[in-house]
């Protein structure tokens, strides 16, 4: 199946979300969610990153269950989130992970997603690394709080979201963290590329999905899924996960 339905399974951590992968006991990676909420490229991407590292991987539901149909329901989701609460729950989840036997847990999100990644990285002892896509909220988190934890941004050089997502925020992100004394912290800039730098996994987007966000397919520069987290897994840049 392309969106790997029948992969996942439902989960409470004191949250819902989706749970699939390996087993119990191996490494494990949070996946976070686009404005949109939980959908299928969401679901898509967790897909490729529990299959090709051999992860156990969870989503945390942060909507529960609601999805943004078109811009401005996404919009409205969005702007009624209480994100610290947000961070809590997916401290919750990498509890849960850890408590099931996970060695280690990493996370990655998706825009809003990215940002919130970079917040629970921040706020929980059982996350080891992060990899946030085009998305920054620097209320979040402070600097110091990422100073020895891995972290590995990945940006879209036309992105123009200011003070969230384009090349200045990325670049900030980095200078930040290496202030700080985190030397394991890189950011990606895509030439060429808008907004959502993201790793193919899925089929160009349907007639259907276009009409719903009155937009092209999103460009995607080449890398891999396995390549970004094995370097931090088997101790490369960014150390051991």
């Amino acid at each position: 199946m392309q969106d790997g339905q029948l992969w996942w399974s439902e989960v409470n951590f004191g949250a819902p979300g989706l749970i699939g992968g390996a087993a119990k006991g191996a490494p494990a990676v949070i996946v976070i969610q686009e404005w949109w909420g939980v959908t299928d490229e969401v679901k898509a991407h967790a897909l490729k990153i529990g299959k090709e590292g051999g992860y156990r991987v969870l989503i945390p539901d942060i909507y529960k269950g609601k999805k943004g149909v078109d811009v401005e329901e996404a919009h409205h989701l969005m702007s009624n989130l209480d994100f610290p609460a947000a961070v809590k729950e997916i401290t919750a989840a990498a509890a849960y992970l850890k408590q099931e036997g996970a060695p280690a847990v990493g996370i990655t999100g998706f825009c809003m997603g990215g940002a919130l990644t970079l917040g629970a990285l921040a706020a929980s002892p059982d996350l080891k690394c992060g990899a946030p896509f085009y998305g920054v909220n620097f209320g979040l988190f402070e600097s110091a709080q990422l100073a020895t934890k891995p972290v590995q941004g990945h940006f879209g050089e036309k992105d123009a979201m200011e003070g969230f997502s384009d090349p200045p925020t990325a670049q900030k992100l980095q200078a930040d963290l290496r202030a700080v004394g985190n030397a394991a912290a890189e950011v990606f800039i895509y030439p060429g590329v808008g907004a959502h730098a993201a790793p193919p996994t899925v089929p160009p987007r349907t007639p259907s999905h276009q009409r719903r966000t009155n937009a092209p397919p999103r460009p995607r520069p080449a890398f891999s899924v396995r390549a970004r987290w094995h370097g931090v897994r088997q101790g490369g840049p960014g150390g051991t996960f």
